[in-house]
C-alpha cells in the first residue's frame, strides 16, 4: 500500500444545470467544472468528429458504448480510490481487467496527498475533482486514471485530457499555498484490458504549455457566457 500524507479537503457538492456541471464550495461559491469549460469551448473539428462517430454507430449503439465505458470507468476509479486509501475491497468483475492493467503503475505510486477531491481556482473561476495527487517514481504529480478499449498510442489522441491535467494542477497549487504544493508535472494512465496500462508523463515545460492553452479556454468560456473573467494568472504565477 502507498504511504498517506493527506492534505485537508475542500467540502463541495456537484450540481448540474442546463446540462452543465458546477461545483459549490462550503461558502456557496459556485464555479463551472473543468469538463464543462472544455465541452463548451470544444473546437468545431472535435465536435464534428464526435458527431460522425455517433452517426457511424447509430444513436442506440453509441449510447450503449458510452454507457459501458462510463460504468467501467466509475468502477475502476472506485477500486483505485479504495487501494490508495488503504481500504480493502473486492474488485468488481467489470473493472477487473483494467485493475490488473494498472498494477505496474500503482506499485510506483507513493506519498498520496489527495484522492478524488475537489479543487477550486477562485482567481480564474473554475473547479474540478482531481483523481489523485501523489508521487510517481519519486516525482510529485497530478494523476488521472482512464480506461480504454485499445491503446491511445499518442498524446494527440488524448484530446483535451492534458489541458484537464493542467487545470487540476493549477487549481491544486492555488488551493494549497500554505502547504507549498508546487506541482510541476502530471501523469495520465490509460488502463487497457489484457495489457499493461499506457503511461503518459508530462514535464513542467509541457504542462506550462497546456496551462496556457487552458487559460485561453477559460477566457473563451467566459466570453461565450458574456461574463467577466475573474483572473488570468495561476496561483503564485506558477504552473
Amino acid at each position: 500500500m502507498p504511504t498517506l500524507r493527506l492534505l485537508p479537503t475542500y467540502r463541495a457538492k456537484s450540481v448540474r444545470e442546463g446540462g452543465q456541471s458546477y461545483f459549490v464550495d462550503s461558502q456557496g461559491v459556485r464555479l463551472p467544472s473543468v469538463t464543462t469549460i472544455l465541452n463548451v469551448t470544444k473546437p468545431q473539428a472535435d465536435r464534428e468528429a464526435l458527431a460522425q462517430w455517433r452517426s457511424r454507430l447509430g444513436t442506440t449503439e453509441a449510447n450503449r458504448v458510452a454507457s459501458t465505458a462510463s460504468r467501467r470507468g466509475t468502477l475502476t476509479h472506485k477500486q483505485i480510490k479504495n487501494y490508495l486509501l488503504g481500504e480493502e475491497s473486492d474488485c468488481p468483475e467489470t473493472a477487473q481487467p483494467y485493475w490488473e492493467s494498472l498494477q505496474p503503475v500503482l506499485v510506483d505510486i507513493e506519498d498520496v496527498r489527495l484522492v478524488e477531491s475537489s479543487v477550486f481556482h477562485y482567481d480564474l473561476g473554475y473547479a474540478g475533482k482531481v483523481d489523485c495527487i501523489a508521487s510517481y517514481q519519486g516525482e510529485p504529480c497530478v494523476c488521472d486514471w482512464k480506461t480504454a478499449d485499445k491503446p491511445k498510442g499518442s498524446v494527440e489522441r488524448l484530446h483535451d485530457s492534458p489541458l484537464q491535467l493542467a487545470a487540476y494542477c493549477g487549481a491544486a497549487n492555488h488551493c494549497y499555498p500554505e502547504q507549498d504544493l508546487k506541482l510541476r508535472s502530471a501523469l495520465l494512465v490509460v488502463a487497457i484490458s489484457g495489457q499493461p496500462a499506457e503511461v503518459f508523463r508530462f514535464s513542467a515545460e509541457a504542462l506550462l504549455d497546456y496551462w496556457q492553452q487552458w487559460q485561453a479556454r477559460v477566457e473563451l468560456f467566459y466570453r461565450i457566457r458574456r461574463s467577466p473573467v475573474p483572473g488570468t494568472l495561476p496561483a503564485g504565477g506558477k504552473s
